[in-house]
Formats: C-alpha cells, structure tokens, sequence
C-alpha cells in the first residue's frame, strides 16, 4: 500500500512522524528540511536573531526526544512552534531581552526597482518596524505566525496556548494597531 503524499509527492508529516517513531533517521531528516526554514524564521521574528540556528536544532532536538507525547491534536508545525516559542521564552527570561523585528533584506524578494522604490520600501520598512515594536509580545507572535507563517488562528491557538478567540482577538487588535499607527 502506498503512503500518503502530500501535493509536492512527498510522504504526509503523519507517515513522516510514524517513521520516526519507528527510528528511521530519514524520515526525521525530511521533518528538519520540511519545518527548519519556518520554524527559523519565527524564532527569528521572537527576537532570538543572534541564535535562531541553535534555538532551532534545540527545538528539533527537544521534539525528537518526546516525539512519542505528540498526539497530532494540532498540526507538527504548530507543535514545533510552540516548542520554538518554549525555548526563546527560557532565553529571554535568562538573560531579560527584549523582543526585535527581523529586518525586510533586498535579496528577500525579487522585484525590479528604482531608487524611489527602495526610498519607499526603506520607510514602510521601517514604519511597519515601530509599529510592530508598540505590539504587545503576545499580539507580535500571533501577528507574526499568522502573516509571515500562514497558520489558522486554530493553530495560533496551539502555539501561544490560548483560544481560537484570543488569537483572532490578538490578531485584529495588532492589524488595528499597525493601521493606526502607520495612517497616523
């Protein structure tokens, strides 16, 4: 019988998770390369910029050794996410710092531009930048998992630890926010 695939024909993340389990290391190399580009991206965005390569692997390490507590009540990634979030809070409470914005880099779309469009881009950048700084750190995660990560706000839920509510509260509440703030 074949495994399930996902659209991109590669094996499901629960096919992948059972193979795990079962201690095939491929398997877990595929979850690394599946989930380490978002899960680095989110830790970045927490503020963990100077460390997201080994907050990643602690979070693909911590996973791999309870991999048998996962119950697939929510999605890998959000579970993964959720321990990403874990490990940047023990950091952040070990050494009190403080939450940063992960800077817009030129190579991060291609487009073609002239001078007037890297002004404008430079000075959305950084105004988006402030606004996001006024966000509490709970409407920023969720902010940031919807936007930059895609997840549905059932998801958001899972990874902050709060409701579908709460976080499409959260959600709105920082979309009214940065509209304010860059309207303003």
């Amino acid at each position: 019988m074949p495994e399930p695939t996902t659209a991109t024909d590669e094996p499901e993340d629960a096919v992948l998770v059972a193979r795990c389990r079962a201690g095939d290391e491929r398997a877990a190399t595929a979850l690394v390369r599946r989930f380490a580009p978002s899960v680095a991206r989110f830790v970045a965005s927490l503020g963990e910029r100077q460390e997201v390569e080994e907050v990643v692997q602690d979070t693909f390490v911590r996973a791999f050794a309870s991999l048998d507590g996962f119950r697939g009540e929510s999605s890998l990634g959000s579970w993964l996410f959720a321990i990403a979030r874990n490990l940047v809070r023990d950091r952040v409470r070990g050494r009190a710092s403080r939450y940063q914005v992960v800077p817009i880099e030129e190579g991060h779309a291609v487009t073609g531009h002239d001078a007037l469009d890297a002004a404008v881009s430079d000075e959305t950048e950084r105004r988006l930048g402030e606004a996001l700084d006024l966000l509490s750190p709970m409407q920023r995660e969720v902010f940031t998992l919807r936007v930059s990560e895609g997840l549905s706000y059932r998801e958001i839920a899972s990874v902050v630890g709060s409701t579908d509510g709460a976080a499409r509260v959260h959600y709105h509440n920082a979309m009214r926010a940065i509209k304010e703030f860059i309207d303003g």
